[in-house]
């Protein structure tokens, strides 16, 4: 049976091997600690520094393909360890589309991708100027690095523009000046695509983000009409072709007052907005990742409920989140709760729940509670 290698020891990699499990895949993972979420999961785990080549090459021996539950491993050190024969996928050439904005913009609009006004900047003239075309606030993003709101900046002046252009110079960092997009929500869509070229898509969904963090997924997303459904959907086939992507693609989506959609962010890996889909559809995304990086025929994406709602799990200030796992499954025995092996701190994500049912409200009270229950305990009388 094949051995896929999975960079990255965090949770995507720890629910990964649920699937590669049931697939009778083993999953190898390079974790930096052997305290990672997935290094207490797994069972073929080695630890080592995924920017180094040597590392990373002594860690492929043996695997049929290599992937990667994060973006972050530098582009040159994947380029020598694909020219050394190992089949990396997705491949450096397209994960540079999700590891650098600027080169993901300029090829996106290429392609006539619809995208926000951007523009390369690097002094704080460049973004007043820039302003002088789309209007205040503008949105500064780091061009590579960044996660869950870090690296983006909605600065609603000059002098607040200056400061990060300041800021950003001086920790010598590439900045990306982009309009402040008015959206109704936010939206996802996620893909898969096979080196055989097989494509599949999951229904498009709703994330709720808060402080730049994802708190909430709908499944599928309320009210979307139909036909801008089927245009997200393969507007993310499309991309994931163009750019040749091999596994799952995820495209973060603004749906704009106008009633259009413009595409914020890419992801070559198992995605947050894709959690539901362990329980909520026939083919999770950790599955479909695996089938589409092995070149396997692809799952079907068909929902398991008409309406399916994850709700991530934040740290809150107690850690002791295990005593209160007997209300919330007393509560509702039908709640589906995933935790990530994770030390719980304020903020941090530390796991999800996922509920299923016919009635959205019903189904998002009951994740909502699930999670704030888990984080805070009772809510005071």
């Amino acid at each position: 049976m094949p051995i896929v290698g999975m960079v990255g020891g965090g949770q995507l990699a720890r629910m990964t091997q649920q699937a590669a499990i049931g697939l009778g895949v083993t999953l190898r993972v390079l974790s930096e600690s052997a305290d990672d979420s997935a290094a207490r999961a797994c069972a073929d785990v080695r630890i080592g520094d995924p920017d180094t080549l040597d590392d990373l090459q002594s860690f492929a021996k043996g695997v049929d393909v290599v992937t990667f539950d994060h973006e972050q491993v530098p582009g040159p050190v994947i380029k020598a360890l694909e020219a050394a024969g190992v089949t990396c996928r997705p491949g450096s050439a397209a994960l540079l589309h999700a590891q650098d904005k600027r080169v993901m913009r300029e090829r996106l609009s290429a392609l006539g991708a619809p995208c926000p006004r951007f523009a390369v900047i690097s002094s704080a003239a460049e973004v007043e100027a820039f302003a002088g075309q789309t209007g205040w606030p503008v949105v500064l993003k780091a061009t590579r690095g960044g996660y869950d709101g870090k690296g983006v900046w909605v600065c609603g002046s000059p002098d607040e523009a200056a400061t990060v252009v300041a800021r950003a110079a001086a920790e010598g960092v590439g900045l990306l000046a982009e309009e402040h997009v008015a959206f109704r929500r936010e939206l996802a869509a996620l893909v898969a695509r096979s080196p055989y070229g097989q494509g599949a898509a999951y229904p498009i969904v709703e994330t709720v983000q808060r402080d730049g963090i994802c708190h909430e997924v709908i499944a599928p997303a309320p009210g979307l009409d139909d036909e801008l459904a089927v245009q997200a959907q393969r507007l993310a086939l499309d991309i994931a072709d163009q750019l040749g992507v091999v596994g799952l693609l995820a495209v973060e989506l603004f749906e704009t007052s106008a009633g259009g959609i413009l595409v914020n962010e890419l992801a070559m890996r198992p995605h947050n907005s894709g959690h539901w889909t362990i329980e909520g559809a026939r083919t999770s995304q950790f599955e479909q990742h695996l089938r589409a990086v092995l070149d396997l025929p692809l799952g079907t994406t068909t929902p398991t409920a008409p309406y399916v709602v994850m709700a991530n799990v934040l740290g809150g200030t107690d850690p002791d989140v295990y005593s209160r796992y007997i209300h919330v499954m007393a509560h509702d025995p039908a709640i589906k709760v995933h935790f990530y092996g994770k030390g719980v701190r304020p903020g941090r994500k530390i796991g999800h729940v996922t509920a299923l049912g016919d009635d959205l409200d019903e189904v998002r009270e009951r994740a909502r509670h699930a999670a704030d229950y888990l984080r805070w305990g009772p809510s005071p009388s």
